[in-house]
């Protein structure tokens, strides 16, 4: 079993408070869950109005197939429009019996 993660900085160009930021991740968070069948959460940065950070998993036994799978989601969020990925970090974790 392969499990991919990639944590995504975004910056939002366009926001100027924490309530338009909520809009735009919860937005965002949603879209990719739905689309991708994929967990997606808010995971830093909280408290500051344009930066977020969203982490993304998905489980599977073909790690090629979960990477192109991540890549696919980044493409997406980018090509929303609605906030910049300025950072990106991915992972692979392998587990055995």
């Amino acid at each position: 079993m392969v499990v991919a993660i990639a944590r995504l900085t975004l910056f939002l160009h366009d926001n100027n408070s924490l309530k338009g930021k909520r809009k735009v991740v919860k937005s965002l968070v949603e879209k990719v869950r739905h689309r991708f069948e994929a967990s997606c959460a808010e995971v830093e940065d909280h408290d500051l109005w344009q930066k977020a950070k969203i982490g993304v998993a998905l489980v599977g036994n073909d790690a090629r197939l979960l990477t192109t799978r991540l890549d696919q989601i980044t493409s997406f969020i980018e090509n929303q429009h609605l906030a910049e990925i300025v950072d990106s970090h991915v992972e692979l974790c392998y587990l055995e019996k």
